[in-house]
């Protein structure tokens, strides 16, 4: 049972990452969200505008997201944000 157990971990591990990360920013009425946003690395639904267009899905989760105050420029550096779909005004992904 442990080789079993064992040959499944290493299986996992051995393959190549499933996901791909996308800096982007996002423009609320009262922020201004920069973070990493993970896609699926190509095919169905692999596209930043997909990930917006979701209808199933309310939030968008970031990691390693900045946030910026439009109000008085303060800026929070968090590990993790979700951020409403309703509250963007503007998102797009950062250039390379």
């Amino acid at each position: 049972m442990e080789d079993v157990l064992q040959n499944q971990v290493g299986e996992a591990t051995d393959r190549p990452s499933r996901r791909r990360v996308e800096r982007a920013v996002f423009e609320t009425d009262r922020q201004l969200i920069e973070g990493d946003l993970t896609l699926p690395p190509a095919g169905y639904q692999s596209r930043f505008s997909d990930s917006l267009n979701r209808g199933e899905f309310e939030f968008v989760p970031l990691t390693n997201a900045k946030v910026t105050s439009l109000a008085d420029g303060k800026v929070s550096e968090l590990p993790f944000v979700v951020l409403s779909k309703r509250h963007i005004r503007v998102a797009y992904p950062t250039p390379d």
